[in-house]
């Protein structure tokens, strides 16, 4: 198939495709008489693979990586690259909890203090927000000493 059809299969632009060809992604296709590329169904999968990986956060360089022999992946490895953004997303989710909760906060402070006809200090408010913050911190390390 061509660049236009594999685009269409995938939901990739054609630029897109190039992009992961050129950058050892995607196996180089046949040419055809005419210049034109020529793929196959496997590239497909291919792409459909990387458009995972990538919608789970995996960086570019990571599955390049991972694609960059002719064997398999080993399963031990996988598991671990799986196991550590595992990892990675349990803290990115664990400092959007914190920042929700301190953006709770500061605007209910705020829109309390605003209704009373207040001024609010903003580095005061500021000082108390990160010394909340940082409470937890400090009780967890207490906790693992």
């Amino acid at each position: 198939m061509r660049i236009g059809e594999l685009a269409e299969k995938t939901g990739l632009a054609p630029s897109a495709i190039r992009f992961y060809e050129q950058s050892g992604l995607l196996p180089a296709p046949e040419r055809s008489a005419n210049g034109y590329r020529v793929y196959s169904d496997l590239a497909i999968g291919r792409l459909r693979m990387v458009q995972l990986a990538q919608n789970l956060g995996f960086p570019l360089d990571k599955l390049r990586e991972a694609f960059a022999g002719d064997e398999a992946y080993p399963k031990e490895d996988l598991l671990q690259k799986l196991d550590t953004r595992l990892d990675e997303i349990e803290q990115l989710m664990t400092a959007l909890r914190t920042q929700r909760k301190t953006l709770r906060t500061l605007r209910t402070t705020l829109s309390e203090a605003w209704a009373e006809g207040k001024c609010v200090d903003g580095a005061e408010l500021a000082n108390q927000l990160l010394a909340q913050q940082q409470e937890p911190v400090r009780r967890s390390k207490n906790r693992h000493d």
